[in-house]
């Protein structure tokens, strides 16, 4: 619950290491009135001090991972999935493909560098260059495992082109690998004497074969070709080869040194409100190579300095050390320290590294979990009760329970579309906000309201809207709105229906609703089912339970993305696929079991569910196993009444623009699934209709 208003934003471009301590700090110590936003392509963000040891097996990808979705639910950000490809410095708004342009008042950008080498023909399409790390650390991962006899090739031969050679050797050494190691001109020059020689000891003790004074002209899918004729095979080839800045920064106005960021002693760019950090940045007043370390000592200033500007006070200049401790692995668990010229190498020094990267990593696994308001001392009787003993859900976790409605709306209980004439429904739905991003809430709030038409075989038609804005100063309103807006009418445009008209208010948090009308020639109800059909799913479930962690700060990043990417995929396809469905509904806030009872109850039938056969959300089974669940999760249990069998948890789960439950005649239930599923749902049969009235689970 925001109770100062929101009045300023602040928007951090990329999730490195500097943004992800100021996003710690920030949740620690957070700024009144700012709204903060951070934009990355994925879920996480890996370590670069622990990529030779995840590359060579020391570590597991959840060991390498920043989860910056945690971390922003902890800053209380709102976090953006996608690519930043521009800064408007004059507009000052922020391009990332697939949404309205994103206002700042103040931004920062810590979005690291490449190794890709898009002018050597074939790179693109034949190999993965060592940075960014993600894409780099994923395919690594199946490659290493697939592999037989690999033969591999690793073009640029400074220190992290020989770390990713040893580490890549150590990880495959059973499987007898053949590792290279190009370089235009001489191997580790930038090292000194004493640490060269220990590295090209360690390189020739991890059988890396080390190619000099070779470029690499062309690279095809079997190998690499070099300046000089010569071809060599390779089944995965890297370019670790220089620090280059990302193509899209040359596209602003900002100033640039090589194609970095140019900023000065406050990390301030050549625009006072852009900020710049990292291995991205150019320190004109004090030049440093690209370290993390440089990054890493970065964070504290930079967290103060738009605090500072955020609130009008005096900033502070960063002042970078001159020299720093480099620990460098070398393939198994022994590194190399070299400072100030001198060197030394071995397993103590291993354990050292491990220890300092370890301890970094940890300040962001260990965050502090969100805490329930604390409660006068003297409160009514069934206070402690109703707040329950954990924070209320969002989406459809907050809604009312299907026993609870049943039993007051008992005379208007049952489809939660209705004829309002002849061919024409209409529906009205309204959610509490998941999620800390406008436009992403309202895609899902408008698939969400979208279901209960599509449910009854219906077209999209009109929609008015229904908004409770945070409280925020007028130009934050404005934006919002502009946002919502411009989602709200993609989604329904998409649709084939149209936004014509709305209402807006201020409260305490973001609600989005939406009012629609569709038609229909012959409405599917929920009280068609027929003894033997085929019960169709379009989506998997467990949204509930995953956002429901992902408020507790349990569920990882990545299954927080993907349950959010399921709740946006519309369902009008599907909609068309089983339009001939004998009973049809959406599948949200009561759970499939509710949704199901609902069928049975309207069309006088009982139900067998195969519990094997149900698709699950990743990560929902594991988070459901540990307990997890929606706050909605009693109401549900309960609103469903007895099922007989084994009973899973996620049965009951409420789910946020859930998928369509369709009774399927069987004949035609294979031929439907297999449109469905080349339509690209997630589609399956999961049981069937039966006589009686029971549920029945196997």
């Amino acid at each position: 619950m925001n109770s100062v208003p929101f009045t300023r934003d602040l928007v951090l471009i990329g999730g490195g290491h500097t943004h992800a301590l100021v996003l710690r700090s920030w949740g620690m110590n957070p700024l009144p009135g700012v709204r903060v936003t951070v934009i990355n392509p994925g879920p996480t963000a890996p370590y670069s001090g622990m990529l030779p040891g995840f590359v060579a097996g020391h570590y597991t990808r959840d060991e390498l991972d920043i989860d910056l979705v945690k971390l922003a639910r902890f800053a209380g950000a709102r976090i953006i999935n996608g690519y930043a490809s521009d800064i408007d410095v004059v507009g000052k708004t922020v391009t990332v493909a697939g949404r309205p342009p994103i206002e700042y008042d103040v931004a920062a950008v810590d979005v690291g560098i490449t190794s890709a080498m898009p002018d050597v023909p074939g790179f693109t399409t034949h190999a993965i260059p060592a940075k960014p790390l993600g894409a780099f650390a994923s395919k690594w991962d199946r490659f290493r495992v697939a592999s037989a006899a690999p033969q591999i090739v690793i073009i640029g031969g400074g220190v992290a082109g020989a770390e990713l050679a040893m580490a890549m050797a150590h990880a495959l050494r059973d499987k007898q690998p053949t590792v290279k190691l190009i370089d235009r001109s001489r191997v580790l020059a930038a090292l000194g004497y004493r640490a060269r020689q220990t590295m090209l000891a360690a390189l020739t003790a991890n059988n890396i074969e080390i190619v000099e004074d070779a470029e690499v002209t062309e690279i095809f899918a079997e190998g690499v070709v070099l300046n000089d004729g010569r071809t060599i095979r390779s089944d995965f080839t890297t370019g670790a080869a220089g620090a280059k800045p990302h193509d899209w920064i040359a596209k602003t106005d900002l100033d640039l040194h090589e194609g970095f960021i140019t900023v000065d002693a406050t990390l301030q760019s050549s625009a006072a409100e852009v900020f710049a950090v990292g291995d991205c940045a150019h320190l004109s007043h004090d030049p440093r190579p690209k370290a993390g370390v440089y990054a890493v000592r970065e964070a504290p200033v930079l967290f103060d300095n738009l605090r500072a500007v955020l609130s009008g006070t005096d900033l502070r200049p960063y002042k970078p050390q001159r020299d720093y401790l480099k620990l460098i692995s070398l393939g198994k668990k022994s590194a190399l320290a070299e400072k100030f010229g001198t060197a030394r190498s071995g397993a103590l020094l291993w354990k050292l590294k491990d220890q300092i990267d370890r301890k970094f990593m940890t300040q962001f696994a260990e965050l502090p979990t969100m805490k329930l308001p604390k409660l006068p001392r003297t409160t009514a009787l069934g206070v402690t009760e109703a707040l329950g003993d954990k924070p209320m859900c969002g989406g459809c976790g907050a809604k009312v329970g299907r026993g609870a409605l049943r039993s007051v709306l008992a005379d208007h209980f049952g489809d939660d579309a209705a004829e309002i004439q002849p061919g024409q429904v209409m529906s009205t739905d309204h959610l509490r906000s998941l999620t800390l991003d406008p436009v992403l809430m309202t895609k899902i709030t408008a698939v969400h309201a979208l279901g209960d038409i599509w449910a009854m075989g219906a077209k999209p038609q009109a929609a008015t809207a229904s908004l409770i804005l945070p409280r925020m100063s007028a130009a934050l309103q404005e934006r919002t709105l502009a946002e919502i807006m411009a989602a709200a009418s993609e989604v329904f445009g998409q649709a084939g229906g149209k936004i014509i008209g709305g209402h807006t208010s201020l409260g305490d948090e973001l609600t989005i609703g939406f009012t629609v009308t569709g038609l229909a020639r012959s409405p599917v109800t929920l009280a068609g089912g027929q003894v033997g059909d085929a019960l169709i799913i379009t989506k998997p479930i467990g949204s509930g339970t995953i956002m429901a962690a992902e408020m507790a700060g349990q569920a990882r990043g990545e299954d927080v993305i993907a349950c959010l990417e399921l709740m946006v995929q519309d369902q009008a396809k599907a909609s068309q696929i089983l339009s001939r469905a004998h009973a049809m509904t959406d599948i949200t806030g009561f759970g499939l079991a509710g949704h199901l009872r609902g069928i049975c109850d309207a069309s006088g039938v009982g139900a067998t569910l195969r519990l094997s056969d149900i698709p699950l959300m990743q990560g929902a089974k594991d988070l459901s196993v540990t307990g997890v669940r929606s706050s909605l999760f009693d109401d549900n249990k309960a609103g469903a009444g007895l099922i007989e069998g084994p009973n899973s948890d996620l049965l009951f789960d409420p789910q946020t623009a859930g998928g369509l439950l369709a009774a399927v005649a069987r004949k035609t239930a294979e031929k439907a699934l297999k449109s469905l599923k080349d339509a690209g749902y997630d589609a399956a049969i999961i049981g069937e209709l039966t006589e009686g009235s029971t549920l029945k689970t196997i």
